[in-house]
């Protein structure tokens, strides 16, 4: 039986505005224990920033995080996949993309997000990439 992607993603996903700065990101992932936020224009999916986003866009090329927006770091060439669409094509996404995690959008507005690791403790939780998933952080 196919699986959809609303089976296994992370739903009510972080957003921020683009005019977000890149400090209060790092602080919200911090917090959150996140890897990755939306970045939303009102409703509307605009971007995704990662943690390594922030650091090779933003940090690395000098300026004031506390003044340096999300808008800079954040990528906005968007591979998304619906809640309703089969796992495997989002599994062929990812490959296809080379991207480990997909924002869900139902009508345009973010609704979750599905990762590798999301896939990884679904289809094979004991493998290491899944045990690594499952873990919680260490703090």
């Amino acid at each position: 039986m196919a699986q959809h992607v609303r089976d296994i993603m992370t739903g009510d996903p972080v957003t921020v505005e683009p005019q977000t700065s890149v400090a209060e990101v790092a602080r919200i992932m911090r917090d959150e224990d996140l890897g990755v936020v939306l970045v939303t224009d009102g409703d509307d999916l605009r971007g995704v920033v990662t943690d390594r986003d922030l650091v090779v866009r933003s940090i690395s090329q000098g300026g004031d995080p506390e003044q340096t927006t999300v808008a800079g770091a954040c990528s906005d060439d968007l591979v998304t996949v619906g809640p309703d669409e089969d796992l495997d094509h989002a599994v062929q996404l990812m490959r296809e993309h080379s991207v480990r995690r997909i924002p869900v959008v139902d009508h345009g507005h973010p609704v979750g997000i599905v990762s590798l690791g999301d896939m990884a403790m679904e289809r094979d939780p004991e493998s290491a990439l899944g045990d690594i998933s499952a873990a919680r952080p260490n703090t």
